[in-house]
């Protein structure tokens, strides 16, 4: 489905869009992504809506069949890039798990501000965004996937989540339809 309209109390959630995620090798050329996802928050800073900037500064602890190597992340590692223009009104989630909403307090912030839709973007499309989106859904936010504004480091899951995935969460569409709905 593509972008119908934004609610009148959209907020954009920007996910892991950090010094050392960005450094990984990504499906999508990420100095497109960053401009993409920049452009939304300075179009939802203009409009007096709310932006949502998440890192991730772990993992969560189950098992898994692919190996985890659990330690000290680098210094600067969760740091935000600077493309994105943090202003003071920004607010700031630090995750500990792929989905922003889990024990974040990130639903209770956006309920007390009346919003009623998510604009999500980042990294990765599979993993931090898809989970993100799927709590949103579950959580009963209307959810708007900016797809040019995001990538992931296997392509044929950034392709799953994007075709089978949001469709049935959300609706999706490219940065510049996004900011004139």
């Amino acid at each position: 489905m593509t972008v119908t309209t934004l609610d009148p109390t959209s907020a954009l959630v920007v996910i892991d869009l950090q010094k050392g995620i960005l450094s990984l090798p990504a499906v999508h050329p990420m100095d497109d992504v960053v401009k993409h996802a920049g452009a939304l928050a300075e179009a939802f800073r203009q409009r007096g809506l709310p932006v949502v900037l998440v890192n991730v500064a772990g993992g969560a602890p189950g098992r898994t069949e692919q190996p985890r190597v659990h330690r000290e992340l680098p210094a600067g590692w969760t740091d935000l890039i600077p493309e994105l223009n943090p202003q003071p009104q920004d607010h700031l989630v630090t995750k500990h798990t792929p989905g922003a909403f889990t024990n974040t307090g990130l639903e209770s912030h956006l309920r007390s501000l009346g919003v009623t839709q998510v604009v999500i973007v980042g990294v990765a499309t599979s993993n931090g965004v898809e989970v993100t989106a799927r709590q949103a859904y579950e959580l009963g936010f209307n959810v708007t996937l900016a797809t040019d504004a995001m990538t992931d480091l296997q392509s044929d899951a950034h392709t799953y989540s994007i075709t089978r995935v949001f469709p049935g969460i959300g609706e999706t569409g490219a940065t510049q339809e996004i900011m004139t709905s």
